[in-house]
């Protein structure tokens, strides 16, 4: 290719425009990152002038403008301080006007071409002649603007996103909150019969079948009106409570008849415990067994008890559970089936097979709800578990005035609550045991004696004497092997907490229950005598 060709694709720079040529800018683009000249301008600096290349800290001091000659290229001009003034003076001038050469920094060279077309330099501020000469001779970067651009905001997407999830959220919140109100004021309503005509009632008073229906303790008239709806007993909710008038009513199990007047209803949950089921109310000092009096009366144990609680004909079908399957419920279950406490289970393990093995672990009092439709199991352990509850209430597990396990604590009680009618006398007798036991004397108590006899009496003699049991104290060194009847909290806190005394001997001189109490047997057998006197006792009388 020819040179006149060559030149003819050459662009004319001259018809450039050059208006927005920035020197900082061609400065800053041909240096690298770290602000460093590059090396091609580095070498043709090094052959212009080897000075330039020293430290800018050894350099001696510039003033003014001082041409450097270069090959094949016009003066390069060091700026000072009033060339720096001229400059900035220059910069708002029309650039046709400007015929002066710009400086130059120490990393530029001058551009022939640059003088050809008029230009527009960007406005440069300079501070003093001494800074601009350490600048320019450092070859440093242009300093950052004063006032850094500042950071975009962020994009607002993501918190418009936010506050839809949290509208949605409380959305989801009121509409939860609503459901809830909603729901409530339906059953309050509900309870009080607005639903359906709250004057509907049933008029044969016969009804057409038997139910048991089960009410919870503490309920309201309303509860009681809408369980028995619910079982179709009454007609409406109303009409039950209207028939009520504020009676007070007890929760348990009722066997009741379906589809009778509500005035009928309440009748039969009032009149005692003719319509009762599972509830049965068990004395202090109760057995398991049934027993036979002197007199020949029988009480029924706590088994007994339990079975006729729970025995009841339903529509034809005869449910509940017999003696004869609580006694091998308690016999032959585990201790965990039974619901017997950590404190107990060492001696139920060991009588496995006696169903005596669970004596004194049911309370006494009332119990409104044993279900009638549970097993012998189920309702042992729900008794047994909730007795525990009731004698660690009675404080079996706290502080006791003596060196006696819990069991033991039992155990002694239980003989406390059979000897003497009177609880005044609880922690007198209490005493005496625990001396005994101290001591290393038997017991010699007629009711333990008394709990495997056949007749029970108090002037212990004969068989029941001599008879050769776990139980009986006129054979057998300390205490029973279990409790001989249901624990009263009387019994258990005087066993807890005895009197004070040397007491080793008592005896009950008469049928309203007096008791004397003596240190030595002498004494013991004057007491004795009073009994005799009176006609309680016969065995060994004079």
């Amino acid at each position: 290719m020819s040179d006149d060709r060559h030149r003819a694709r050459r662009h004319d720079i001259a018809d450039q425009p050059t208006e927005q040529l920035d020197l900082d800018r061609l400065r800053y683009f041909t240096q690298p990152a770290d602000g460093k000249p590059s090396t091609r301008h580095r070498r043709r600096r090094a052959f212009e002038n080897p000075a330039e290349n020293r430290p800018a800290e050894n350099a001696t001091e510039i003033t003014g403008s001082a041409p450097v000659s270069s090959p094949g290229r016009g003066p390069r001009t060091l700026p000072d301080a009033s060339a720096a003034t001229e400059l900035d003076d220059l910069q708002w001038e029309d650039p046709a006007d400007i015929g002066q050469e710009l400086p130059l920094t120490s990393g530029e060279y001058r551009d022939p071409l640059r003088s050809a077309v008029p230009h527009r330099a960007r406005p440069q501020t300079v501070a003093s002649a001494e800074a601009a000469t350490t600048s320019l001779l450092a070859d440093e970067p242009p300093a950052a603007p004063p006032h850094p651009p500042q950071p975009r905001k962020p994009a607002r997407r993501g918190s418009a996103r936010v506050r839809r999830r949290r509208r949605v959220a409380l959305a989801v919140v009121l509409t939860c909150m609503l459901l809830l109100v909603l729901a409530v004021g339906y059953v309050g309503l509900r309870a009080v019969g607005m639903f359906g005509p709250s004057d509907n009632d049933y008029s044969n008073a016969s009804g057409t079948a038997d139910v048991i229906v089960d009410i919870p303790a503490n309920s309201t008239l309303s509860d009681f009106g809408v369980i028995l709806h619910d079982a179709d007993v009454v007609g409406s909710v109303g009409a039950f409570v209207s028939a009520a008038d504020g009676q007070t009513m007890s929760g348990g199990f009722y066997k009741l008849r379906t589809q009778i007047p509500a005035a009928t209803a309440v009748e039969m949950m009032t009149d005692g415990t003719a319509h009762r089921v599972g509830r049965m109310v068990v004395p202090e000092g109760l057995q398991l067994d049934n027993k036979t009096g002197i007199d020949g009366k029988i009480t029924p144990g706590i088994f007994q008890m339990i079975s006729d609680a729970t025995s009841v004909t339903i529509n034809g079908e005869q449910i509940g559970v017999s003696i004869a399957q609580l006694e091998q419920a308690a016999a032959d279950d585990t201790p965990e089936q039974l619901g017997v406490p950590e404190w107990a289970r060492p001696t139920v393990e060991k009588l496995t097979g006696d169903h005596r093995r669970v004596e004194g672990l049911i309370a006494p009092g009332t119990w409104e709800t044993i279900d009638p439709h549970h097993s012998a199991t189920q309702i042992l352990h729900d008794l047994v578990q909730a007795s525990a509850l009731r004698f660690e209430q009675w404080g079996l597990l706290g502080e006791s005035g003596s060196s006696l396990t819990p069991y033991e604590t039992l155990v002694a009680a239980s003989v406390v609550e059979r000897e003497v009618a009177s609880p005044e006398d609880y922690a007198k007798v209490a005493r005496v045991i625990l001396n005994r036991l101290a001591k290393g004397q038997r017991l010699e108590m007629d009711s333990t004696a008394n709990y495997t006899a056949q007749v029970t009496n108090i002037d212990v003699h004969g068989e029941a004497y001599r008879a050769d049991t776990a139980w009986n104290t006129y054979r057998i060194e300390g205490l029973p092997v279990t409790p001989i009847g249901a624990v009263g909290q009387s019994a258990l806190e005087a066993t807890l907490h005895p009197a004070d005394g040397r007491w080793l001997y008592f005896v009950t001189i008469d049928r309203e229950g007096t008791t004397l109490f003596a240190d030595t047997f002498e004494e013991h057998k004057k007491n004795r005598e009073k009994a005799c006197e009176s006609g309680l006792l016969t065995t060994g009388c004079s």
